[in-house]
């Protein structure tokens, strides 16, 4: 079956975050919305399908994680992933970012110090502060060919001052798939100074060829007994807004202390169409995911190509996962918030702002491609034109 990624799905009239954000916060209704990392394509057919009869049967009640739920999750990661997850290792949480937050309440207390590498995605420092624990970062480095590489000897300084490390892989926003050369040399040096890890994998289904995606906890057993690895359909499918994760745990006692610290506010049910899109998607959603991937490396394409021939000093790193790409904008001749004014009032263009993922961030804008392409063509059209209307007036 071939898919449609091309038409235009309605989205600003839905409540919906990416497009409600400008009008309703900043007072922009002219901003093409570039940044909130879901996608502008309607979620497949065969989730669609599985809600549908469910609303038509009309039981919205209280919902059980049924062995159903469990069995399509350990399904997905052994066939796409060649990950065997036993049933038992499997806990529901509403959400990565709620899942990162139970692992720290179980892994750590106030004051402690969590480790996670920059440009970080910004829920993590968000998280770690209101948490009342202590920011560590490890700023990723780019060679000379703009790739993001770890600087270990950081890593191993800032790891003697931690007790959990938030690892996120692929990597968001730079789009790094961490090698098994660097995930083992990472998970050797938190085993060395025993900080466990919590290993944020949710953009795993989107990892472009030659590259793999390899949980780190599958890596060893050693490293699967510290790590609590926790990942979603949302991000894949398009479905953020049912709320629904979960987090692999083989360590029973880390498990257990995991669990109880959700059961303490009472945030284990799941949400009724979650459950069922969840299972659509792992049953049926694998032929759409391959289709989506070829679709979104086309718009990668596009995008590069486009910048080589017209704006060739936006630099864009080459993302080796996820539907986000990290462009550099540092030889622009703007300071950061003259950029950002600029994509907004001139280019009328919502990127996600470099500087919210850390001060390495500065200078860089996160463009979110996961949309049809006359949408990306739109936006590129648009940030040329702004760019030569700026060079005739100097």
């Amino acid at each position: 079956m071939k898919y449609d990624f091309d038409s235009i799905l309605e989205r600003s009239d839905n409540e919906c975050n990416k497009y409600s954000f400008f009008p309703d916060v900043m007072g922009k209704d002219d901003v093409l919305p570039m940044g909130v990392a879901d996608m502008d394509f309607p979620a497949g057919d065969f989730i669609l399908n599985a809600i549908t009869e469910r609303v038509e049967n009309g039981d919205l009640g209280y919902t059980w994680k049924t062995v159903n739920f469990w069995e399509a999750i350990c399904g997905w990661l052994k066939r796409q992933h060649q990950w065997d997850v036993k049933h038992d290792w499997l806990v529901y949480t509403p959400g990565v970012v709620p899942g990162v937050v139970f692992g720290l309440l179980t892994l750590t207390k106030e004051g402690d110090g969590v480790l996670f590498q920059t440009p970080a995605y910004q829920c993590f420092a968000d998280v770690v502060v209101r948490n009342g624990r202590v920011p560590l970062t490890n700023s990723l480095v780019q060679d000379d060919n703009g790739r993001y590489e770890i600087d270990f000897d950081d890593f191993e300084n800032k790891l003697k001052q931690a007790k959990v490390f938030v690892l996120c892989n692929p990597q968001n926003p730079t789009g790094r798939v961490f090698s098994r050369d660097e995930l083992l040399k990472m998970g050797e040096l938190c085993l060395k100074y025993n900080v466990p890890i919590i290993s944020d994998e949710i953009h795993m289904d989107f990892v472009y060829s030659p590259g793999r995606h390899l949980p780190i906890a599958a890596l060893s057993k050693e490293l699967a007994e510290c790590t609590i690895t926790i990942t979603a359909p949302s991000k894949s499918f398009n479905i953020a807004g049912l709320c629904t994760a979960y987090a692999v745990i083989s360590n029973e006692d880390i498990r257990n202390r995991y669990h109880d610290e959700i059961l303490k506010i009472h945030c284990d049910g799941v949400n009724v169409f979650g459950l069922i899109a969840l299972k659509a998607a792992y049953h049926h959603g694998a032929e759409w995911m391959e289709q989506l991937k070829k679709y979104l490396e086309e718009n990668i394409i596009l995008v590069k190509e486009f910048l080589a021939q017209n704006l060739r000093n936006i630099k864009c790193v080459e993302p080796e996962s996820t539907f986000l790409l990290w462009l550099d904008f540092r030889q622009c001749g703007m300071c950061h918030d003259e950029l950002n004014q600029f994509l907004l009032d001139e280019a009328k263009l919502g990127f996600n702002d470099g500087k919210i993922y850390g001060s390495d961030g500065e200078g860089f804008m996160r463009m979110n491609i996961g949309a049809p392409r006359s949408v990306i063509i739109q936006a590129l059209t648009q940030l040329k034109q702004a760019f030569d209307q700026r060079s005739v007036k100097e």
